[in-house]
């Protein structure tokens, strides 16, 4: 249960209450992080439009790929079963890909480049000061550009700000009734 109290449906107004309605739209309830994130509309928008700006110029698979790994060294099962869920409704894999990923993403048919930047994302979120011009390089020799390698970090950096701040409020972990409990179990091993 969250540290914080949070409004119940039938009393959200004003902005708290679209955020409510746009979760149930989408996936059919108010996610945890909704409710809590949601007391401060102003920077859920503000968060909103930040990934928007950096997830965009990535494309959508570039992004939830990034964001999966970052999520894994931050060892935050919230936003790993949330975009594996949201993997899956983009169809960006199918399931028994993604099951493959989430438990090895080193040995799930993703190109080098992809691996390459998954592991660069995760080793941001697990301890970006130990990171060095190496970790960059390796980012470039497969062939990615400087705007690419920030937008990499940009977006695992982000995740760290969600992720972090949904963790420290001891904010639930929502059912995901929607997967199978072999996704939802690979998602979530070791964190």
């Amino acid at each position: 249960m969250a540290i914080i109290r949070t409004v119940p449906d039938d009393e959200a107004t004003g902005r708290l209450a679209e955020l409510y309605a746009d979760d149930i739209a989408d996936q059919g309830f108010v996610a945890a992080h909704t409710r809590v994130m949601g007391l401060h509309p102003e920077a859920y928008d503000a968060w909103e439009a930040l990934i928007t700006a950096i997830g965009r110029p990535m494309g959508k698979r570039r992004y939830e790929l990034v964001t999966l790994a970052a999520a894994r060294g931050a060892r935050s099962q919230h936003c790993r079963l949330a975009h594996g869920r949201r993997t899956l409704t983009l169809s960006l894999f199918d399931e028994d890909q993604l099951v493959r990923l989430a438990r090895d993403y080193r040995d799930a048919d993703l190109t080098e480049a992809e691996v390459a930047m998954m592991a660069f994302a995760e080793q941001v979120s697990i301890d970006a000061s130990v990171m060095t011009d190496a970790d960059s390089r390796r980012l470039r020799d497969v062939g990615f550009t400087d705007r690419e390698i920030l937008d990499i970090t940009l977006a695992a950096a982000a995740r760290n700000y969600y992720s972090r701040a949904v963790q420290a409020l001891a904010v639930d972990v929502d059912e995901t009734p929607d997967i199978t409990e072999e996704l939802r179990d690979a998602l979530v091993a070791g964190i």
